[in-house]
């Protein structure tokens, strides 16, 4: 690897690192060099590698394990293997989204434990509020949260298919911190992660449903304006 310009150095890192893994040069299920070794190859900061593993974390690439390390997921562009879901439209796409999402809450509801919900919770507050931004180290602590609900539910089937939908997702949430859908607000998130914790599935998919329907009804007025 080279030393990396200075200019957007954690999404160009996140690039990088891709790069290298599109490159097969780690095997799925190997372990990545430490935060050390990758801060030294790419000449950036421990911080800056951080962000750029949790950017390709949520895209599906990369798997992180507490106190092991971080571990390839996936060396297939899915870049290229979702070209027929990004053909759907912006609404259909937020309407998949939200029944995984549902479904997800709703699963998460019957079986969090108290270190899921802590976990969440922490999650939450990591991601911190966008304030109009647009840059790929928040959307990525976005994803990480709605993809931890999913994780939350157990399902294996469901976090695989979350995966695999990872860049279609990411593409939901661009949508809703740029100009064309509302973003749902800092409460919205929390009140799915409260009606979890209540242990209700009808609570949590509620939850779900008031967090989408500003989105959707937004492109319902696009579409019919």
């Amino acid at each position: 690897m080279h030393p990396l310009p200075r200019s957007n150095l954690a999404e160009t890192a996140a690039e990088t690192i891709r790069a290298e893994i599109l490159g097969k040069r780690w095997t799925v299920g190997d372990k990545l060099p430490n935060e050390a070794a990758l801060s030294t190859m790419l000449s950036v900061s421990r911080g800056t590698i951080r962000e750029a593993v949790r950017v390709l974390v949520s895209q599906g690439y990369l798997e992180t394990r507490q106190g092991s390390g971080t571990y390839l997921r996936s060396d297939v562009d899915r870049s290229s293997s979702l070209d027929l879901a990004r053909r759907s439209s912006l609404r259909d796409r937020f309407e998949a989204r939200c029944a995984l999402d549902v479904e997800g809450a709703r699963l998460a509801a019957l079986r969090h434990t108290p270190a899921i919900i802590a976990n969440l919770r922490e999650l939450l507050a990591a991601r911190g509020t966008h304030q109009g931004r647009q840059d790929a180290a928040f959307i990525a602590r976005d994803l990480a949260f709605h993809r931890a609900v999913i994780a939350a539910s157990g399902n294996s089937a469901m976090i695989d298919i979350y995966a695999f939908f990872t860049a279609s997702i990411q593409e939901t949430i661009e949508a809703t911190i740029g100009e064309e859908v509302p973003e749902p607000d800092d409460q919205a998130h929390a009140d799915i992660v409260d009606a979890i914790e209540t242990g209700d599935p009808d609570a949590a998919d509620a939850a779900v449903r008031r967090f989408m329907a500003p989105v959707l009804a937004s492109l319902d007025r696009s579409l019919f304006s």
